[in-house]
């Protein structure tokens, strides 16, 4: 038995698609002037900077392409549809990201030793219109970020963005009036280790779902006692939450019923699904309302 609230297909990011794209379209703007500009300039930390905006540029379309995805109707095969997509991009983008970070601390580490020549004021400017691009992809994205991973994923490649844009704007002001030229080099490394811990956030909440542990905001306890103190309900088991993708959290549990209950299972269906709804934030529910005793000619089973 279960309440059906039919599975739709739009999820947390979908609302966002017009941002992802405009966010886009300004990273490879970006990405294409460092690219143009640390080759002028000899700049490392502008090239990393670059590969880091290309890095987010492949996260976006894939974030893009997950939410076009998800958005496909189910079938017989795929009863949840393809929304699982947001949350393998949201691992994929985590995955890019430490590849990248291997890649820049080794070269990075190179030019400690053997500095190359480095444009200051060419950084410098290419930098400043890297920094003004990635404020406003923050701002586009930030209320994105709170309500879907896999739109997280890409707030904060473009955090790291930011950040390695004023550590690029700081290493070329050192070197403009220094002639230092290693502060390339551990600029490049600080953007490295600057992106490494929110690669690791986004890969372990990504696992975390993919792996369908309990959704960190559901308390399983807290949800069992809430089902107990509905009248006639006598025991609960097989109580299991799990993400389907970000913002869908679901359940299902068998509920142990006062038997003349169970001629009124209609309402007691609707009671139960507005204390999960009202309570947990739980949409997405299937509940099998059963007698005492009926758990003896069940099959495999988990408390």
């Amino acid at each position: 038995m279960g309440v059906d609230h039919g599975h739709g297909h739009a999820t947390a990011a979908s609302a966002h698609r017009g941002k992802l794209i405009i966010v886009l379209l300004l990273t490879v703007g970006v990405m294409v002037a460092q690219i143009v500009g640390g080759l002028l300039a000899g700049s490392l930390a502008l090239l990393a900077d670059a590969g880091h905006m290309a890095a987010d540029a492949f996260g976006i379309v894939a974030a893009l392409l997950a939410v076009w995805m998800a958005s496909r109707p189910s079938c017989s095969k795929r009863t949840f549809g393809l929304q699982r997509a947001e949350i393998l991009a949201a691992a994929g983008n985590a995955l890019l990201l430490f590849g990248l970070c291997v890649y820049i601390a080794y070269e990075a580490i190179q030019r400690l030793f053997t500095p190359q020549p480095v444009t200051g004021p060419t950084m410098l400017v290419v930098a400043a219109i890297g920094l003004a691009v990635n404020i406003g992809g923050l701002v586009l994205l930030r209320t994105g970020q709170r309500e879907s991973l896999n739109l997280r994923g890409a707030y904060l490649e473009v955090l790291g963005d930011t950040v390695s844009s004023l550590g690029v704007i700081v290493a070329a002001v050192v070197i403009w009036l220094t002639d230092w030229r290693q502060a390339d080099s551990i600029v490049s490394l600080g953007i490295a280790l600057f992106i490494v811990p929110r690669a690791w956030n986004l890969l372990r909440e990504a696992v975390h779902v993919l792996l369908e542990a309990v959704p960190r905001e559901v308390d399983l306890d807290e949800v069992r006692s809430h089902i107990l103190s509905q009248n006639g309900v006598l025991d609960v088991h097989d109580l299991h939450a799990w993400t389907i993708t970000s913002g869908m959290p679901v359940l299902s549990a068998h509920v142990v019923v006062e038997e003349e209950l169970l001629r009124d299972t209609g309402r007691m269906l609707d009671e139960l699904h507005m204390c999960l709804s009202g309570h947990f934030d739980v949409e997405h529910s299937t509940l099998q309302l059963e007698p005492a005793g009926h758990i003896n000619h069940e099959g495999a089973r988990h408390q």
